[in-house]
């Protein structure tokens, strides 16, 4: 007879906390257009971190005269963990009776799975920070995409990050998209992909290389009344901090079961705005294709000679 009175044997939680936060590190989307500089600095909900960006030099001719020393005035920011999520379910016995090992896998990855979804759409919708003079197209006249334009947005894009300073020697920009215009991309010829690269080094999961941008496709950029706002920028923008604060399991006092829950707290802060440009896309965008020619026939005509 099995002993159902121990807690689920599969799911320790210093296992589980660990290799969650492993598969966290790897392949979710927005995690690759960030920073986390000062991640190590956070340890529970609410923490707060003073973020100190330099003040801008300026170079002068020199002179006879004396040299004149500006004073330089760093602006501080605060990135505040404030966003606080929570995964639970319940194992029944006769499930624990018949799991084998890679249940717990399967189980972490469903969890990876939900964190990268309400961390993406948490981290997309920082365009809202994007400067006007950053952005394409208008929210009363957003942007309509087809293959023969989409290479000259996505240009307006990456040329309104450099007119912005935020491209410089060692820094790459990125550009986040979802299927629906990734459909669109695939149609320009002016559109690298991956495979096409050679040697030069893409972020995990980049499906290719669009004006100078790195391409990456989440579904998690989703559609908000009626348009898309496609994010572009480089990992300077923002700085993103995380924790899976604990996790637990313990017996379930009204059933036979056992009980799985998780803390997860994160943050965000847009700390240099200009680093970011977003596209304002309608979601009425057609993929122009060419239409089929009408087959012709041959033979006689059917009508009756007179």
């Amino acid at each position: 007879m099995s002993d159902f009175s121990t807690s689920y044997s599969a799911f320790i939680p210093q296992i589980w906390s660990k290799k969650l936060n492993q598969m966290l590190e790897k392949n979710c989307v927005m995690l690759q257009c960030v920073n986390k500089n000062w991640e190590g600095e956070i340890n529970n909900q609410g923490d707060t971190v003073k973020i100190i960006t330099p003040a801008d030099v300026t170079v002068s001719t020199l002179t006879d005269e004396n040299i004149q020393y500006s004073s330089l005035t760093p602006t501080s920011q605060d990135l505040v963990i404030d966003q606080k999520k929570f995964f639970a379910f319940k194992i029944d016995d006769v499930a624990q009776v018949q799991a084998n090992a890679d249940i717990m896998e399967a189980h972490l990855a469903n969890a990876k799975k939900a964190i990268e979804v309400v961390q993406d759409t948490y981290l997309l919708g920082l365009h809202t920070d994007v400067p006007e003079q950053n952005t394409i197209g208008t929210e009363e006249l957003p942007v309509t995409l087809d293959k023969s334009t989409i290479y000259e947005q996505f240009v307006k894009l990456a040329l309104a990050l450099k007119n912005s300073d935020a491209i410089h020697s060692g820094i790459r920009p990125w550009v986040v998209i979802n299927p629906n215009i990734e459909a669109y991309l695939l149609q320009s010829p002016e559109f690298i992909s991956a495979y096409k690269v050679a040697d030069e080094t893409l972020r995990e999961g980049s499906i290719g290389r669009i004006a100078g941008m790195d391409v990456l496709v989440s579904t998690n950029l989703t559609e908000v009344d009626d348009k898309y706002y496609v994010l572009a920028g480089t990992n300077d923008a923002i700085t993103f901090a995380s924790q899976l604060a604990k996790i637990e399991s313990l017996r379930d006092k009204d059933s036979f079961s056992d009980l799985i829950r998780g803390l997860y707290l994160y943050g965000a802060k847009t700390v240099q705005p200009n680093a970011l440009a977003k596209l304002i896309v309608s979601v009425d965008s057609t993929v122009v294709t060419e239409e089929p020619e009408e087959p012709t026939t041959t033979g006689e005509s059917s009508e009756t000679q007179a």
